[in-house]
Parts: C-alpha cells; sequence; structure tokens
C-alpha cells in the first residue's frame, strides 16, 4: 500500500485533484428519493467526498425492496431516517408534492438530484428549481430492464425508447416549464408488464446518476475559474 493513501478519499483526489475534490465537499447536495436508484446514488456521492449531504424520502423499507435497495435490511424503518442514521447527514421524512414544496426551503442546496419515480413529484420539484444558481439532474425508471449497458445520459426532450421520460416530458410541457436539463434513462424494451426489476440496473441507473452529478459540479467548478 502506498504511504500516501492516509485518508479515505485518496484515490478520488489522485483522479480529479485537490480543487476538484474540495469542491466536492463544499457542494450542498439533497437527494430526492432513496430507492433502488436514489440509495446507490447517495452510496458513491458520499464515498466520492459529497458529505454535505441532504436526502428526502417519504416510505419506509419494505421486504419487497429487497431484491435491489441498500439498506433495506431496516425492515419498516423509514427510509430518510436510516440513511440519516447511517451517514450522518441531514434527512427528511417526507412525500415531495406542491404542498410541501411550497414550505421547503430547496433554495439552500447548489444540486438537486431526482430519484423519484412519481411523475406529479418530479415535474414539481423540476419547477421549483432556480436553473441559474442550481443544478438539477433527474433519472428515470429502472424497472423492467435487464441490460445496464443500455443506460444513457441526455436532455430530458432528447431522450427516447423510455416510457417514463415520455411522460415526464409531456408533463413538463403541459405544466409550461421552459427550461432544460440532463437525466438518465434506458432505451432497453421492457421485460414485463410490472414493476419487476433487477439490482444490476437499478445500482447502475444511481451509479450513473452519481457520475452525473459529478461531471455537473466540475463543470460548474471550470466555469469559475
Amino acid at each position: 500500500m502506498d504511504q500516501k493513501e492516509t485518508d479515505r478519499y485518496t484515490r478520488v483526489k489522485w483522479l480529479l485533484g485537490e480543487e476538484n475534490f474540495n469542491q466536492f465537499c463544499t457542494t450542498k447536495v439533497l437527494v430526492c428519493g432513496l430507492g433502488g436508484v436514489g440509495g446507490m446514488c447517495v452510496e458513491a456521492l458520499y464515498r466520492t467526498g459529497f458529505t454535505r449531504l441532504s436526502v428526502l424520502d417519504g416510505d419506509s423499507f419494505e421486504v419487497s425492496n429487497q431484491n435491489r435497495q441498500i439498506h433495506s435490511e431496516y425492515l419498516n424503518e423509514n427510509k430518510a431516517d436510516v440513511f440519516g442514521r447511517i451517514y450522518k447527514i441531514q434527512h427528511f421524512v417526507a412525500k415531495i408534492d406542491e404542498n410541501f414544496l411550497a414550505d421547503f426551503t430547496l433554495n439552500e442546496f447548489d444540486l438537486i438530484i431526482d430519484a423519484i419515480d412519481d411523475i406529479p413529484a418530479k415535474v414539481a420539484l423540476a419547477k421549483r428549481v432556480d436553473f441559474t444558481k442550481q443544478i438539477f439532474i433527474s433519472s428515470t425508471g429502472g424497472a423492467r430492464k435487464l441490460d445496464p449497458t443500455r443506460i444513457k445520459s441526455a436532455s430530458i426532450f432528447k431522450t427516447h425508447g423510455d416510457a417514463l421520460a415520455k411522460k415526464f416530458r409531456y408533463e413538463l410541457r403541459k405544466a409550461g416549464f421552459k427550461g432544460d436539463f440532463d437525466v438518465i434513462f434506458s432505451d432497453e424494451t421492457p421485460h414485463c408488464k410490472n414493476l419487476g426489476s433487477f439490482m444490476g440496473v437499478t445500482a447502475s441507473f444511481g451509479l450513473a446518476l452519481a457520475s452525473l452529478a459529478v461531471k455537473k459540479v466540475l463543470e460548474k467548478n471550470q466555469k469559475k475559474l
């Protein structure tokens, strides 16, 4: 082992540099949704140095989550409570809707990550983001898919072959949304009608979402220089 490997983030610093790493440490992040996608995204971001994390989810862990969701051994506990305790981060037990967002201080976050599977909630959240100051990225669903190599990132308005993304686009336009943001999606043909899921895909969605978050923060940092 190299003697310089003295802290948990050494290899992140080797990869991206000390200055970029420091940017991760100071970026205030809110992850909305702690299912198979959002939970793995949180894990990856935390291991990369994003320690100013906050998480939000209104659900509790169920037995049916255990095929794909990290920390789902804590049955019947609120997901946000579990993540808050494990990572020692700020957490909110709440369901996102228009009423919740009206009283929630969203503008304190630099990066907002949408890993929710409810379309009205996704639209409501996107509409509340200040795109002149905040980074917003989103994920569509990883259910019904088997091939993680079909996962892609693109503007929400340039996605294809993804039913949830199509519905999301439609509802954004219907709501008069004028902005743009990148999403993680898959163009793989669904393998079932119900919400069957495979961790190899849902976790890959979460990791791709974390990678997109890193990319966006680095891009914003470069614009400041």
